[in-house]
């Protein structure tokens, strides 16, 4: 089942022998259980160190993360996260990877492969299952780091840039992609992007932080209809929304 995350007032500065590097100032906003949001903001904001404080990965300097109402301390299988980057192991197959999180904390080969398989279905892999990395597209890797992260079945999803690296026409249709698997899974979703569109086309919400130190500046609910299609981008609604969101970047 899905659950509400919440950021309470969190900040971080980095400390590097070149002196102290402040990367988020009191940070605060919940995502209801089920939800998409999305952040965007210019470059160096915070945006991915956000992510990994949300992750466990970070502890913040000060504020906490909460799951359902009870605090985030470190990682867990209840977050899964993905990165802009596969990072598969390229000497394993699809299905190698994908269950090598169960393999690792014991779990029965019958029953990984159960929970792959239906993964690999969920994300339009089927017929990959014992193909290698270095013979996938960039979209089909990400599709497996995709499932990766949701082979714990996670409350919630995080996802940083993960569309980032992919051509124009890939990233769409990996967008749309995207929303097929959250309206079948319904997890609570995190996304981080550079791009307004993107954010807008899926997300309930878009965050939008502002120059280092990372802070929320504008909180806007999306309010365009779902289901979704790549039609809806040339919308007059888009559009002033769109106008929205780039004014809060550029304030």
């Amino acid at each position: 089942m899905p659950a509400s995350l919440s950021a309470e007032h969190i900040s971080h500065t980095f400390r590097t022998p070149a002196g102290t590097v402040p990367a988020l100032r009191d940070v605060t906003f919940t995502v209801e259980a089920g939800r998409l949001a999305c952040v965007v903001g210019p470059s160096g904001c915070g945006k991915s160190t956000l992510l990994r404080v949300l992750a466990g990965l970070l502890k913040p300097d000060a504020g906490r993360v909460l799951l359902n109402g009870a605090p985030v301390e470190g990682p867990n299988h209840q977050i899964g996260i993905v990165f802009q980057k596969a990072n598969l192991m390229p000497w394993r197959t699809v299905m190698q990877n994908l269950t090598l999180p169960l393999e690792l904390d014991g779990v029965p080969a019958e029953k990984r492969r159960a929970r792959a398989e239906a993964l690999i279905d969920l994300v339009g892999l089927g017929g990959f299952t014992d193909a290698y990395p270095g013979e996938l597209s960039g979209g089909m890797a990400q599709r497996v780091a995709m499932a990766r992260a949701l082979i714990y079945a996670p409350e919630v999803l995080l996802l940083d840039e993960p569309f980032g690296a992919l051509d124009a026409m890939t990233r769409e249709r990996l967008g749309v992609e995207l929303l097929r698997i959250w309206e079948a899974e319904r997890r609570t979703v995190v996304m981080v992007t550079h791009s307004i569109a993107e954010a807008l086309f899926l997300g309930d919400h878009v965050m939008v932080m502002g120059q280092r130190p990372g802070h929320i500046v504008r909180w806007l609910d999306v309010p365009l209809p779902r289901p979704r299609s790549l039609d809806v981008i040339h919308s007059p609604a888009f559009g002033q929304l769109s106008a929205q969101v780039r004014a809060a970047i550029e304030a």
